[in-house]
């Protein structure tokens, strides 16, 4: 018996349950649902959140194909499957909670605080605390895309752990935001780790694939799924110890010259911003090497505005043709049979 939400979920069981937040305008219920998946046999239990960020859909559509996985047939332990967790953000397509603030910088939150507090509060105290490991999947903000990867404080090795089992080429060892969910639960010594992918209202089906492959990769890690049969040597992921914005140097109209898992070395030329009648062009210059891992996609600019994002590593050519091989196996006609399609 597991007890989630103040309910019970029996052993093999699955079950749906809607967590009162709060009542609307119109004075209907307004829930966060989650789903909760029991194993026959005892194990782990390991929660996968999406859509913290509303408008962050890739990782709504991830849980839902890793809930139909026939996979889950063979679970150990339980999965609690948290789809959307700001409701609001979601319902207004929008990133943040009705009142303006971001639900990713209110946790721990407070039970007598703002809507982002209480909903961050009931979110850690109601479902978070209940699980041994967790998975927040994040897309790209303010009109910027992200390549595929894990960020994570690699300090704790259990964390490093389920950070290398994701798969994905690159890891960014990145110190948590000051109240996110990573750092409430770095604060309680409670593993965790984001993975980072696409842009927001937009659904990418390679950073889906990824995602997905990469949970139940973790999944076998803990315990909670069979080991493959056939198991393939994973490629040992890339660690970016630190990472920088190459920012517009003026206002205008901004054409990026470089894609996402692009190497790149310093004072190289990414893009260029122009005026509307073409009398000016500057260049967009990389502030340092490193391997491309996030970029704006919003072609007007104001000065200042972050455009690329820098990962930076020892080796980055072998970075890039690691991120091509991946890409390659995440096309939707590959046939690994490790790559849950559904």
């Amino acid at each position: 018996m597991f007890e989630i939400a103040r309910q019970a979920v029996r052993a093999g069981e699955q079950k749906v349950i809607n967590i009162p937040l709060m009542r609307m305008f119109t004075h209907n219920q307004l829930s966060l649902p989650i789903k909760v998946v029991s194993g026959k046999h005892t194990g782990p239990v390991l929660f996968v959140s999406g859509a913290i960020h509303g408008d962050e859909v890739n990782g709504v559509e991830t849980i839902r194909r890793l809930l139909k996985d026939p996979i889950l047939s063979k679970l150990r332990g339980v999965l609690v499957a948290a789809p959307v967790v700001n409701v609001h953000g979601l319902l207004n397509r929008s990133r943040y909670l009705p009142d303006r603030r971001d639900l990713n910088r209110s946790f721990p939150g407070s039970e007598q605080g703002s809507l982002a507090a209480r909903v961050a509060h009931l979110f850690l105290d109601q479902v978070v605390s209940k699980c041994d490991y967790g998975i927040d999947l994040h897309s790209g903000s303010d009109h910027r895309e992200n390549l595929s990867h894990v960020r994570a404080k690699l300090d704790d090795p259990l964390t490093r752990q389920l950070a290398e089992a994701f798969g994905t080429p690159v890891i960014l060892d990145a110190i948590q935001p000051d109240g996110s969910l990573r750092a409430a639960l770095v604060e309680q010594k409670k593993p965790i780790i984001v993975f980072e992918g696409g842009e927001s209202l937009r659904l990418d089906e390679i950073v889906v694939r990824s995602s997905l492959k990469g949970i139940i990769s973790v999944m076998r890690e803990v315990g909670m799924l069979p080991a493959l049969k056939r198991k393939r040597e994973p490629a040992k992921p890339f660690v970016a110890r630190s990472s920088l914005w190459a920012r517009s140097p003026e206002s205008g109209l901004f054409r990026s010259h470089t894609k996402l898992g692009s190497r790149v070395k310093k004072g190289e030329h990414l893009g260029a911003v122009s005026d509307p009648f073409g009398e000016s062009e500057v260049e967009v210059v990389a502030p340092v090497g490193g391997i491309i891992i996030g970029r704006s996609t919003l072609p007007l600019i104001n000065e200042g505005e972050a455009l690329f994002h820098i990962a930076k590593f020892e080796k980055p050519s072998k970075v890039e043709k690691s991120l091509e091989t991946y890409h390659l196996r995440l096309t939707p006609d590959d046939n690994d049979l490790d790559l849950p399609i559904v």
